[in-house]
């Protein structure tokens, strides 16, 4: 499934979303494990005005008392710059006022995001409608804490426990896209299996369903529950997702081993939204889906 995260806070003492890092060569330990667009956007720039500038790296790192390995991991998106990075490079650099600007909008990787998840999830948070379906696992959105940590646990190569405290905030922080956009609607069709698989005890189970039937009370939230009796459907190719953008351009994601797929191709996606909605038909309605789930509930 998805492995989503969120950007990493400014330390204390930063400055417009800078962080404060110790001046010297970087070693890995310091580098951004997932650069930003921002992070490049700002290192091309400062590229672009030192090569303006006919600086070489050890120029510039010698005028803003930083090593010449800092400027180029700063180029390269790999590190944050500090505080005293930008105000002396701008100095350095003509004093244009430019990398002030941009160091305001600096904002960190998407930790514990998968690569290949990265451009969808920005989708995501930006589109007007999203329509999930799963045959796996409960869907990343709906998933509760007790859940998801079970399945980080479970995800091979094992996670150290500081990157799985990471991802598990990240995905939980997810769901509040969901909390904070009422009039978005968000459609989901899980197979009934997947909510019987077990994971923990019973009072983790009861606290799954709880979690699922809470996520989807609101108006704009509707999950449909293929049941096991329902055999053979449209979307046997796997799991699915669907997204309309503010413009009105219909866009889809599939994802499997170590890899996912953005699908922008219109005949494609036409084909992938006629699936989804033949199964929307094949699948329990949502209020006798949301009677399996306490029924599940009770069986507990």
């Amino acid at each position: 499934m998805d492995v989503v995260g969120v950007e990493g806070e400014a330390a204390a003492g930063s400055v417009g979303g800078v962080r404060a890092v110790p001046a010297g060569p970087v070693g890995e330990w310091e580098r951004e494990p997932h650069p930003s667009d921002s992070l490049r956007t700002f290192g091309a720039v400062v590229q672009a005005l030192r090569e303006h500038a006919g600086l070489s790296r050890a120029d510039l790192g010698a005028r803003v008392q930083y090593s010449k390995h800092t400027v180029e991991s700063v180029e390269l998106g790999r590190r944050m710059p500090d505080e005293a990075f930008v105000e002396r490079a701008e100095e350095a650099l003509g004093n244009t006022g430019a990398l002030r600007k941009a160091a305001r909008h600096l904002t960190r990787g998407e930790a514990g995001l998968a690569a290949w998840f990265r451009r969808w999830a920005r989708l995501e948070r930006e589109a007007v409608s999203l329509c999930t379906y799963e045959c796996r696992l409960v869907p990343g959105l709906l998933q509760s804490e007790g859940y998801a940590r079970a399945v980080f646990e479970g995800t091979i190569p094992l996670r150290t426990d500081e990157e799985l405290e990471v991802q598990l905030a990240a995905r939980m922080e997810r769901q509040v896209m969901m909390r904070e956009r009422p009039t978005v609607p968000f459609s989901f069709i899980v197979e009934e299996h997947v909510f019987r698989r077990l994971f923990g005890d019973a009072e983790a189970m009861r606290g799954l369903l709880d979690h699922v039937l809470e996520l989807t009370a609101p108006r704009n939230v509707t999950l449909q529950v293929v049941p096991v009796e329902a055999r053979l459907h449209a979307c046997l190719d796997g799991p699915l997702q669907i997204l309309e953008t503010a413009e009105g351009r219909r866009l889809a994601y599939s994802e499997g081993q170590k890899n996912g797929r953005l699908i922008s191709d219109a005949k494609e996606v036409t084909v992938l939204c006629q699936r989804y909605d033949t199964l929307r038909s094949q699948a329990l309605n949502p209020t006798d889906s949301l009677v399996l789930l306490e029924r599940l509930r009770g069986e507990l």
